[in-house]
């Protein structure tokens, strides 16, 4: 090569070279120093909880917490920094996000987040920030964003407040909501930025009159003021324009005009009114809205028809949600051009001309009272994603969909029926499918739902299913499956595709026909996330351990398991393992379960003495009924306990009943009935305010009761079973006028009482003599009101205030020694169901005023006494056979075989006139034994005229009616000395 073209060749490489480097990018600057000091300052000013999961839920759309300042490190680049962004050209640090960062702490004014002066957004949701948002917000005037939102614990105070309003000139984006400002005056929103492109009050307590100009600021598209019931105001009437996309006014006070902002907002297209009191449903209220894409006015409660015209008028819905509504009747099937010659278009009552929106993604018609079938346009949309019509009446069949654009589908709780849809294994983006309680039918093979490969929560339960499941298949369900729910579903064993769940969280499978042991595969299944297991009513044999660590609630009752008892995880909270046949004691190591909250062992074989430890724990219902268990209940009961139901009835206990349960200040049910406790009566219960059952059946208590130490004992109390113990003395006066929970008690429907604090329901349990018979109740109605001291030695009279417990169901006082007359009063017990008063030594009469008024006593035993006269008659007392009254010698009249004589008859007629001073007499109650009740008590309080009187003068079965009508005729001629 030549020099020439040696030198050519150098020039042109260096002319490369030259050329390359003004073209490369510089290296970013670094971050600066200050600005990483001072981001590591408020990290380490806070404390990262260990929160790994989800931190909050958006529209069903959950948020993965990513604990962003873990990564920060003083030897890295700041700019780099998770959660950190910079200016290209500057490197000041212009955005921080740290949503879902865990981070705990109180935001202090020294902060040195607050010296980041070039900061443009902040955004620190989804935190446990505390304490107040201090003054020195307002340093950052450079900020466009700022979103404090979902800090429970945060507040925000009036002068920061305006500080913050008054500096911060550039905000466009403005997030607050669950951050307290019920301190906030809403007059300080007057100077908000005319900027404002998206502000979020919700759920910020704050109260009084927005003004109106917040509700119309000039560049406003998105406004959100829900939850914020005690706030108030209105959208000018006047014209006005605005930018404004997306409104929700949920549970506020704002009021609004629908067709008036419909037609003013030309943009508004999300539109929230959940749990608004203000909206008056029209079958044209939305006829303006027709630009509105999603609309949501569920929890409003409007009954009647839905106005399907006017809403799917709006072609571009994609979200509607009209759940909890009452909404009634059917959905009404579609006419268009294609189906409006049809029979079904022809005949339908509610139908609609036009099509549905064909772009709705979102339909939540849950919570109703809709029947009828599901309309077919429902299984044609084709972008359908979310269908809810849970909760509803709906019958008939499932169809086959169309297309498979659905995501989660609930259909639980109706009267649907018929076979599962083949559609459903098509959906292959499907997360949610929901179609417990209906009653589908057929046979369902379980490793087809192996398909859905998205699947995260599957509950069939308590329909006619039957799964089968074919143990050799190698199909698995999708290891996304996080929710699995098949009670009640004909299953015969264990779904060995069950295996590869992995990160399976709650799992029920009750209710089926499972048998045997309890497979060592299904150990793997949810090993470290399992945390609710129900394998309840089934038949199953034997289960050696409980491995799954973070198990939390555990129901294996109403099985065969054999064995000793298992012992569950350290975490579990609710642990139920009653009707089985599990024997030898209960361990020790049950101590370490320092969570527990609810303990079934009941209805089992166990033995030995009770743990002292469960006096002391963390427990909130003991059942251990129905077992074998000696020795002495546990002496000590801590200071603070949260002890609320404590069962050992029917076992072999002794000693006494420790004074320690003076401490169970939640105490509402107490059942040591059936055991050898003895010792006086308990009173110092009597000032436990929420003790509603106390049975002290059969045991060896004695000594007289009703001398109260507090003011106001037993005051709630409902059932309280003293038969069968020694002791003496005279019915508890005291106690029995204080029993405020036994007076007026009301209740809009039936009710059990329970403890619902988990998703495993608990009922408590108890025996009771009811209507002469021992019966075992798995669930105590609340309005269940009994007193039974039956079969002890309790003296003196009926006291007459018991007529005050108008709510009384039964009153057994049976097998005492037990004086005087049956008090008229027992009239009053109207809800009376059962009265028991046999084997004692009650005289006199039987009152009138209980045939008059006991409309309701289904059983009635007043044998073995020494009552007498004639027996009165109602159309219920009639229903009573000579049980009721025998070995009463003095006793005469229906059922019984003695009829009365003359002089006897006379001689009681008498004696009950001179008693009568109001005018109402029970004789004339039994003029309603031809023609009913009802006529009967009528006649009674009417004004007879002399002459239907005398026509009344006739003998019925027997009985002498001349007397009655002369003696009504004198009454009414008496003077009224009362005016």
């Amino acid at each position: 090569m030549g020099l020439f073209s040696w030198l050519y060749s150098l020039i042109i490489l260096f002319f490369f070279f030259f050329v390359t480097s003004l073209s490369s990018p510089s290296p970013p600057p670094l971050c600066h120093p200050h600005e990483s000091s001072a981001l590591l300052h408020f990290r380490n000013s806070f404390t990262v909880i260990n929160d790994t999961g989800s931190c909050g839920d958006y529209n069903g759309l959950e948020i993965v917490n990513p604990n962003n300042t873990i990564s920060w490190n003083k030897n890295m680049d700041c700019c780099r920094w998770s959660g950190v962004t910079c200016d290209e050209v500057t490197a000041h640090v212009i955005r921080l996000d740290l949503t879902c960062s865990a981070l705990q702490g109180i935001l202090h004014s020294n902060n040195t987040l607050f010296s980041l002066a070039h900061l443009q957004s902040i955004i620190l949701s989804y935190n446990y920030f505390t304490g107040q948002v201090p003054l020195e917000l307002s340093h950052l005037s450079n900020l466009v964003t700022l979103d404090l939102s979902w800090n429970y614990n945060l507040k925000l105070e009036t002068s920061s407040w305006k500080r913050t309003v008054a500096n911060l000139t550039n905000l466009k984006e403005l997030f607050l909501g669950y951050v307290n400002m019920s301190s906030t005056s809403p007059d300080s929103f007057m100077n908000l930025s005319t900027s404002l492109t998206s502000l979020d009050l919700s759920e910020s307590h704050l109260q009084g009159k927005l003004p109106e100009n917040v509700l119309s600021l000039p560049n406003l598209q998105q406004l959100d003021l829900s939850d914020n019931p005690n706030l108030n105001g209105s959208f000018p009437q006047y014209n006005w324009s605005s930018p404004l996309k997306v409104l929700d006014l949920s549970r506020s006070g704002v009021v609004i005009d629908l067709p008036h902002l419909c037609r003013k907002l030309k943009y508004l297209h999300i539109l929230s009114l959940r749990y608004y009191n203000f909206l008056k449903l029209s079958p044209t209220l939305f006829d303006n809205c027709t630009q509105v894409t999603s609309l949501d006015l569920s929890g409003n409660n409007f009954g009647g028809y839905i106005p399907w015209s006017s809403i799917l008028n709006i072609q571009q819905l994609t979200y509607l949600d009209l759940s909890g509504n009452n909404f009634v009747g059917p959905i009404p099937e579609i006419c268009s051009n294609s189906t409006k010659n049809s029979f079904l278009c022809a005949s339908s009552k509610h139908q609609l001309v036009g099509s549905p929106p064909l772009n709705l993604k979102y339909l939540d018609l849950s919570y109703n009272e809709l029947n009828g079938t599901i309309p077919s346009w429902l299984y044609s949309l084709p972008s359908l994603q979310y269908l809810d019509l849970s909760s509803n009446k709906f019958s008939g069949s499932i169809h086959e969909f169309q297309h498979n654009s659905l995501v989660s589908l609930s259909l639980g709780y109706n009267n649907l029926q018929g076979s599962f849809p083949r559609s459903i294994f098509q959906q292959v983006n499907l997360t949610d499918l929901l179609l417990s309680s209906n009653n589908l039918s057929g046979v369902v093979q379980f490793d087809q739902f192996s398909k859905l490969k998205k699947l995260q929560a599957l509950i069939l339960s308590n329909n006619s299913l039957s799964l089968v499941s074919n143990s050799n298949n190698n199909d698995t369900l999708p290891n996304t499956l996080f929710y699995l729910y098949l009670s009640s579903c004909g299953i015969s064993e264990f779904p060995y595709s069950l295996r590869s769940l992995e990160n399976l969280r709650y799992l029920d499978l009750s209710n089926n026909q499972i048998e045997g042991s309890v497979p060592h595969w299904l150990w793997n299944v949810g090993k470290d996330s399992l945390d609710i297991l129900d394998i309840s009513h089934n038949s199953l044999t034997q289960i050696v351990q409980i491995p799954w660590k973070n198990l939390k609630y555990i129901n294996l009752r109403s099985n065969r398991l054999q064995g000793h008892l298992p012992i569950p995880p350290p975490y579990t909270m609710y642990f139920s393992i009653s009707n089985n046949t599990l024997d030898g004691e209960i361990s020790h190591l049950i101590c370490n379960l320092s969570h527990l909250y609810l303990f079934d062992l009941s209805n089992n074989h166990l033995s030995g003495n009770i743990p002292p430890c469960l006096g002391n724990s963390s427990l909130s219902v003991l059942d251990l009924h129905k077992n074998k268990l000696h020795g002495i209940i546990p002496s000590h009961f801590a200071k603070g306990n949260q002890l609320s139901v404590l069962n050992l009835n029917e076992n072999q206990l002794e000693g006494s009943l420790p004074k320690s349960l003076f401490n169970c200040k939640e105490l509402k049910f107490l059942d040591i009935g059936n055991n050898k406790i003895n010792g006086s009566f308990p009173w110092w219960l009597e000032s436990l305010l929420n003790l509603q059952v106390l049975i002290l059946r059969s045991n060896r208590f004695q000594g007289p009761i009703g001398n109260p130490k507090v003011r106001h004992p037993f005051q709630n109390l409902r059932i309280m079973d003293l038969s069968g113990n020694e002791f003496t003395g005279h019915l508890p006066q005291k106690y029995f006028k204080n029993f405020v929970g036994m007076m007026n008690a009301t209740s809009d429907y039936l009710r059990y009482m329970e403890d619902s604090s988990g998703p495993i329901q608990y009922y408590e349990i108890s025996s009771l003599i009811i209507k002469g018979y021992y019966a075992e109740l798995e669930k105590i109605q609340t309005m269940l009101i009994v007193i039974d001291f039956s079969r002890n030695n309790f003296t003196g009279e009926i006291p007459e205030l018991l007529g005050k417990l108008n709510s009384l169901k039964g009153l057994n006082f049976s097998h005492n020694k037990i004086s005087g007359s049956i008090p008229p009063s027992l009239g009053n017990l109207t809800n009376l169901e059962w009265l028991d008063l046999s084997s004692n030594k009650l005289v006199g009469k039987i009152p009138w005023q209980l045939a008059a008024n006991l409309n309701q006593l289904q059983f009635l035993n007043l044998s073995v006494n020494q009552l007498e006269g004639l027996i009165p008659r109602s159309r219920q007392f009639d229903t009573f056979t000579n049980d009721s009254y025998k070995n009463n010698l003095g006793l005469c009249g229906f059922p019984i075989s003695e009829s009365c004589n003359e002089n006897t008859t006379r001689q009681f007629q008498q004696e009950d006139d001179e008693e009568h001073v109001n005018g109402f007499d029970w004789k004339i109650v039994l003029m309603g034994f031809g023609s009913g009740m009802v006529i009967g008590i009528s006649v009674g309080y009417m004004f007879l005229s002399d002459k239907i009187i005398d026509g009344l003068v006739k003998t019925v079965k027997g009985e002498q009616w001349h007397l009655l009508a002369k003696r009504s005729k004198q009454r009414r001629a008496r003077p009224n000395v009362g005016n």
